[in-house]
């Protein structure tokens, strides 16, 4: 028996599960629990406090709201984030349609937030904030995190592959990629921080209530710090209101996406559960000709997740989620269309093109296959829009999670405590882009993640003079990363030199040398290394408060000190000699590799050791022929001059290939305590406007890591943001206007720059300096500009939804970025001064227009429409700042239109993506571009059951 059926008071817990209480009428009910609160009859040992029940009745104003606007399809709403499964955004100004007037109105003229783990009016909230709601992002098919930073301003996708692709804000961002450092912009995804990279990029968000940006670094709320962002998507929650819906959706490229999402009790009142599965799978718009099943960039993707609420008493739940994503595989490596190379560079000097591959592929080795050629087939996709590989293959990624989340209602404080488990795996094969065995794999991973996070946080009950949170942070990580390289039997004639290709090009003999020196050859490459061992350790503790001075001013306080434990320890070795063991080095970098020891003419070294010289002999027997006899070496010594110097020039391009080999390394761990703090005083100037500043400060913690052989700790990263903003609710509540001025500055931001390469240095020793690329630190850089978000309602049976932003991202100390390739004449420094130039990937304007229209027609059926338009200016898409890396501005237009029932029992909508089919590129370096995505159009059949 249920604690209603047996006659006692309603607690104000239970009242909140599944709001049984509210038949008759959410308003009677929140009327009534006012009358309750006035005459006292909810006693103190089982009641709630003043502060809950305010609380409960504005969640419960939200509800009235949500019913009204349920029965009024033409109202238009404000995007909300963050509300309880159940309840709904709350909106601007409805405006009945005749004949389906709610019994009161609610006006509440401002959105909803979770993004400090209350709901409380973004309009109260002094940071810039984004809200985008899960509706929203449903109506337009916008499920992965590209999809939905294109509805949020000043936020990018920075394309690139299941891994590499990042998320940036003001600018800031993009190249936060490496295995062993932390991503800008944070990830949340139900209250469990991702605090990898690769996590937001290779899965889809479905079932989403609503997704929230929050700019500046964070950190002293809740889970881990960030230094730019932070982005908290939250899912639909269990409840105890049965209820389910599904999305199916058929399109362009054999496209079949299907959702499915279901809930409600299990026991009344004690145990509720939600799960959702999705399957996205469809041909990209790119063939490989090689094989034309393969396509980029494909989507296959199945998901699932299950959620289950346990509340035992009322003054405690529990919610345990787990979640699924099958390993799959998708194309995304290589799609690249070729186009020619520069034949001068920058200075005006001639580029010889000795190494480019107009001439590789004009080597009798590859004329051999007269179907494929440079200029009808390597440049421009052949003219099919297409690519031509051989070794090219899905990338595979899978992961699964578990979180734990436990609510404890103490009276005058709520404490949450937070456990949760996420993995990730991913598996690179690449090719390097022609239909030729030169790489088996051009530069792979193999990469398997693991974290696990424990969040403890006490939460005071608001409505005193001071509201604060507290709590403490603890996340272990361990990331094996194994970059790999496998060369295949065209690897030598692709790689050789000139003098090294005439000189073994010229018979049999020597095209079996040029052949076996790479054939099958296969190592964990030097990108940064080989292999590394991450683990990462982090412990914090932070607080927040929110001191309420007068009505009308809050100062808003919050600190955080977290204690960061990192260690790496990375190689780079050989893993499979393939067909040539006789044809290695003696050694590289104190690493035995086995080989014999000879001069650059083949002639034998003194001191090679009997099995060496008799591995000399199996070369020259394997190769010419030579007659083993005699004392070790004869057999080698009897070859011609020009036969030994075949035997240098195969053992030569070899080396080259192998590169940088060391044995395991310990890097130098990176240890120590990273602040963060805010300051935000906002003054309400009246109901409507709100005025606020901030100032935030954050850490990013350093990176252990080898570059070469050689420890490279790279230092922390320091960011400071200032905020003027202004919050406000005009005309008759119909437009919500947002704004913030800001200036955000970094002190050793971490990207790639040029680093003195200690081990080239040493191993030359010839008195010059070499340099390497390497994540390091920028001594300065500043973001600064202006963002804007808005929803305007004062047009009948429509909503509009703007943001936009003014960013100038700039280095204000960088003197050791690597050249572009332009630069890459003789003499050129090895690294060149780009202070005062934009962050790449950072556009100087951009903004996004969505429009909802909803119109009744027919009785109960509604006709929608829907868009959303995204636009960018120019930005320099390479990470060197190339002039060849500039992608002019653009804009993307997604569009919906359809009817359904007003009771959301089903919708039929076309989709199309791109409608307007942009072209611009996404990428471009100074022979290559990235295509974008064309035109993609969809029906989509939805509803509720």
């Amino acid at each position: 028996m249920s604690h209603h059926q047996a006659g006692r008071t309603p607690s104000f817990f239970s009242l909140r599960r599944g709001l049984v209480p509210f038949r008759r009428s959410p308003i009677a009910s929140v009327l009534a629990g006012a009358a309750l609160l006035a005459s006292g009859s909810l006693h103190a040992a089982d009641g709630p406090s003043v502060a809950e029940l305010q609380a409960e009745i504005a969640r419960l104003k939200e509800i009235i709201a949500k019913q009204a606007i349920s029965n009024t399809p033409a109202a238009p709403t404000a995007p909300s984030a963050g509300t309880q499964p159940g309840a709904a955004p709350a909106g601007t100004t409805v405006q009945p349609v005749k004949g389906t007037e709610p019994e009161e109105v609610d006006t509440l003229g401002a959105v909803t937030v979770r993004s400090r783990n209350r709901i409380e009016r973004l309009q109260d909230v002094p940071l810039s904030v984004s809200v985008v709601t899960g509706k929203e992002l449903d109506r337009l098919q916008a499920t992965d995190i590209g999809a939905i930073a294109q509805r949020v301003s000043n936020v990018s996708w920075n394309q690139g592959n299941q891994r590499t692709s990042s998320l940036s804000i003001r600018g800031i961002g993009k190249q936060g990629q490496t295995e062993a450092q932390d991503p800008s912009v944070g990830l949340i995804v139900d209250g469990v921080n991702y605090a990898y990279n690769a996590l937001s990029s290779s899965y889809d968000f479905t079932d989403v209530d609503a997704v929230e940006v929050t700019r500046g670094p964070q950190g002293t709320l809740l889970g881990k710090n960030t230094s730019v962002g932070v982005i908290n998507v939250t899912t639909r929650r269990p409840s105890f209101t049965p209820d389910a819906s599904y999305s199916l959706t058929f399109g362009q490229n054999d496209t079949v996406q299907g959702r499915f999402s279901a809930g409600g009790p299990i026991i009344d009142d004690l145990l509720a559960w939600r799960g959702t599965l999705s399957v996205s799978k469809g041909a990209g718009d790119i063939a490989n000709l090689y094989n034309k099943d393969i396509t980029y960039t494909n989507k296959d993707r199945v998901s699932g997740r299950v959620q289950f609420l346990l509340t035992p008493t009322k003054d405690f739940s529990a919610r345990i989620a787990f979640d699924a994503q099958p390993r799959a595989g998708e194309t995304t490596n290589g799609r690249t269309i070729n186009t020619p190379t520069p034949t001068t560079y920058a200075n005006g000097s001639v580029n010889t093109l000795t190494t480019d591959a107009s001439v590789r592929l004009g080597r009798r080795w590859f004329t051999q296959q007269a179907s494929y050629t440079y200029l009808n087939d390597y440049l421009n996709g052949g003219g099919q829009n297409a690519v031509n590989n051989d070794y090219q293959r899905p990338l595979v990624s899978g992961s699964n999670g578990a979180s734990a989340e436990l609510n404890w209602n103490l009276g005058t404080h709520t404490l949450t405590s937070i456990t949760a488990y996420k993995d990730y795996h991913f598996n690179a094969v690449n090719d390097e882009g022609t239909p030729f065995d030169i790489y088996r794999n051009s530069g792979g991973f193999w990469n398997d993640y693991r974290q696990a996070s424990q969040e403890i946080r006490l939460t005071s009950q608001p409505g005193g003079k001071v509201d604060y949170q507290t709590g403490l942070f603890f996340l272990d990580v361990n990331n094996s990363a194994d970059y790999r390289r496998q060369w295949g039997n065209d690897a030598g004639a692709w790689f050789a030199s000139a003098s090294q290709y005439s000189t073994l090009d010229k018979d049999a003999a020597g095209r079996y040398l040029m052949q076996n020196s790479l054939d099958s050859l296969s190592m964990s490459f030097n990108s940064p290394a080989g292999l590394q061992k991450i683990r990462n350790k982090s412990a914090a503790a932070f607080a927040q408060a929110d001191w309420h001075l007068s009505d009308d001013f809050t100062l808003t306080t919050g600190a955080r000190y977290t204690y960061e434990n990192r260690k790496n320890v990375a190689s780079t070795l050989l893993k499979d000699y393939g067909n040539a063991a006789e044809l290695n080095p003696v050694a590289v970098n104190g690493v035995q590799l086995g080989g014999f020891s000879s001069n650059s003419a083949g002639l034998l070294n003194a001191g090679n050791t009997a099995s060496q010289l008799a591995l000399a002999d199996v070369a020259a027997n394997k190769y010419f022929g030579s007659t083993i006899s005699g004392a070790a070496g004869t057999a080698y010594n009897n070859l011609s001059a020009t036969q030994k110097a075949q035997v240098a020039a195969a053992k030569a391009i070899r080396q080259s290939q192998i590169g940088v080999v060391f044995n395991p390394v310990e890097a130098e761990a990176f240890k120590g305590g990273l602040p963060a703090f805010v300051i935000s005083p906002s003054y309400k100037i009246n109901d409507n406007v709100t005025s606020y500043a901030s100032w935030q400060y954050g850490e990013k913690a350093g990176i252990s890591q080898v570059t070469n052989g050689v420890s490279n700790l790279v230092r922390a990263e320091k960011t400071s943001a200032f905020e003027l903003g202004l919050k406000s609710a005009l005309l008759d509540n119909k437009l919500i206007l947002n704004a913030a001025l800001f200036v955000m500055d970094i002190k050793d931001y971490q990207q790639a720059v040029r680093v003195l390469d200690v081990y080239t240095t040493n191993l030359n020793n010839d008195g010059t300096s070499y340099y390497t690329s390497a994540t390091g630190n920028v001594p300065k850089v500043r973001a600064q500009g202006l963002e804007v978000d808005g929803v305007y309602s004062g047009l009948p049976n429509t909503q509009i939804r703007f943001a936009g932003a003014y960013n100038d991202a700039r280095y204000k100390s960088f003197a050791n970025s690597a050249q572009p390739v332009e630069n890459g004449y003789s003499g050129a420094a090895p690294y060149r001064d780009v202070s005062g130039q934009a962050l790449p990937g950072a556009a100087k304007f951009s903004f996004n227009v969505g429009i909802d229209y909803r119109l009744p027609i027919f009785g109960n059926r509604e006709f929608h429409a829907s868009t959303n338009t995204l636009y960018s200016s120019k930005y320099n898409s390479d990470n060197a700042l190339s002039d060849y890396g500039w992608v002019a501005a653009k804009s993307i237009t997604d569009i919906a239109i359809g009817i359904g029932s007003r009771n959301q029992s089903y919708d039929l909508s076309l989709v199309v993506k791109n409608a307007f089919n942009d072209n611009t590129p996404l990428l471009k370096t100074w022979n290559s571009i990235t295509p974008a995505v064309p035109r993609w159009i969809g029906i989509t059949l939805s509803g509720k059951l």
